[in-house]
């Protein structure tokens, strides 16, 4: 977006973006802020989509990675990482995906951070219907008896 671009437009913008990759589910927080911060809600729609998440130089996918990765490490941070990995499976990442990322953020911010992130991540999958996951090749087999 120009300098020169409006207020709306830099929201109508953002939106757009936040429509693509967050769905209903961001369009619902936003909404929620209307009678409590309509000026976050606006920041977040134009600057955090309009502005951050539309830069090209990181495809969406990528994106939700990092910020999968990020509020697992910041923690707390349960309603919003819900979003995201709605967003995350809204942009191409397959469940197996996301739960690997979770998985990896284990070794640097810990078993505790990672569960949490995890017991979210099974909720979503759930309301999405993607629940069991295929068990991974690199799952040690059951000892034979």
């Amino acid at each position: 977006m120009s300098e020169s671009t409006t207020r709306e437009e830099r929201f109508a913008h953002g939106l757009e973006v936040l429509n693509a990759v967050d769905g209903e589910s961001g369009r619902r927080v936003i909404d929620s802020l209307a009678d409590i911060s309509p000026e976050l809600g606006h920041q977040i729609v134009s600057w955090g989509f309009g502005e951050i998440y539309a830069r090209p130089q990181l495809a969406p996918r990528d994106r939700q990675l990092v910020t999968l990765g990020m509020l697992t490490a910041l923690g707390g941070c349960e309603p919003q990482l819900e979003v995201h990995v709605n967003a995350a499976l809204n942009v191409g990442l397959a469940p197996e995906q996301i739960v690997e990322a979770l998985l990896h953020s284990a070794g640097y911010c810990g078993f505790p951070k990672a569960l949490n992130a995890t017991f979210v991540a099974k909720k979503v999958f759930a309301e999405r219907g993607l629940l069991p996951l295929e068990q991974s090749a690199q799952e040690p087999e059951a000892a034979s008896a």
